[in-house]
């Protein structure tokens, strides 16, 4: 009869424990090429596979120290356990024997996980960039106060996007997909440039070069290509057609620059927020919708701030913890209008 090939990944923990399990005693009882290729597919195919197998090499790792060390042990003979102080004396030292070893399996496990997950982690204070060149030569672009895991194996290239926003200028590899997960979303990408930011409610894709697929929940997979964008939602996917300036935009952070065109000042202050550790507040629903343009340094509020005041009816207050409340100003002679500017 012919062997079953590996479970699907939909099963509970348990059923990825047990599909774990039994591949890694078929990996090791001699198997062909092919069920090692099939093996490999089951891992890669998911991070739960991954650390349940990785989980299963542990255990089966530390069986077999055990069973070494079960090897050199020398037990006393019979008649030298004369009495049954004796034997409870033993019985005890035994089983603190057998807690100590249970301890040092789980701590060679978790060990264990971590080095065959190979899972390298990146992340960003508020207001820092980092550029990283990953080991295919592709680079990961972090903004302000995001997250990254990169996972690459022979067989694929895995980023998985915590929080925040990541670029990514990807390098070719035709024989390993370079696929990005954030949140229910699967996006990927050969020979790519991509940007991918996650908001409250939704995740923001913005291509730059090249195309990308982008799988999310029961919709099916759609393609992305350069000047162009989606709108993905847990179970939903929608195309955006995006012009030069809005993409620029997007990317802008790149550079280290914020770049408004007509927005409110309320989503500008919540942009310079993303930089910023006390924030950039307020206090007047009259200033909130106000639109500015302008080009500023993402790290240098001072000059959005003058430019509200010169140009706006906006008074900034500044705070002792170093916030700064925005409020509306009435009109006022000339004079002071100047010296608010300043």
């Amino acid at each position: 009869m012919q062997a079953s090939g590996p479970t699907s990944s939909s099963g509970p923990r348990d059923a990825i424990e047990a599909e774990a399990a039994r591949l890694l005693a078929k990996l090791n009882s001699d198997p062909t090429p092919q069920e090692e290729a099939d093996i490999c597919d089951w891992v890669e195919a998911d991070p739960r596979h991954a650390v349940a197998f990785a989980r299963a090499e542990a255990a089966w790792e530390a069986a077999e120290r055990l069973k070494s060390a079960a090897a050199d042990v020398t037990l006393p003979s019979l008649p030298q356990i004369v009495s049954e102080e004796h034997q409870r004396r033993l019985s005890r030292n035994i089983m603190i024997a057998a807690a100590v070893a249970v301890l040092l399996f789980i701590v060679a496990a978790i060990v264990t996980v971590r080095t065959f997950s190979g899972v390298d982690h990146y992340e960003t204070g508020l207001g820092e960039i980092r550029d990283v060149t990953l080991e295919d030569g592709s680079i990961l672009h972090l903004n302000s106060d995001s997250e990254a895991e990169v996972r690459f194996t022979g067989h694929g290239r895995k980023v998985r996007i915590v929080k925040g926003e990541a670029a990514f200028d990807v390098a070719p590899d035709s024989e390993r997909p370079f696929d990005v997960e954030v949140r229910s979303a699967l996006i990927r990408a050969v020979g790519t440039t991509f940007n991918v930011r996650i908001r409250p409610a939704l995740v923001e894709l913005t291509v730059t070069k090249g195309t990308v697929a982008v799988h999310c929940g029961h919709d099916s997979e759609r393609r992305v290509s350069a000047g162009n964008g989606a709108v993905i939602q847990p179970r939903s996917i929608a195309l955006t057609s995006l012009g030069d300036k809005i993409v620029s935009q997007r990317v802008a952070w790149r550079d280290q620059m914020l770049l408004l065109d007509g927005e409110t000042i309320e989503q500008a202050t919540g942009e310079f927020n993303r930089y910023r550790k006390a924030p950039i507040l307020i206090g007047d629903t009259r200033v909130s919708a106000l639109r500015i343009d302008g080009r500023f340094h993402i790290g240098d509020s001072r000059k959005f701030l003058a430019t509200l005041q010169l140009h706006y009816p906006v008074r900034a207050v500044q705070g002792e913890d170093g916030s700064v409340m925005l409020l509306y100003r009435d009109k006022e002679p000339e004079q002071a209008l100047a010296n608010a500017a300043l």
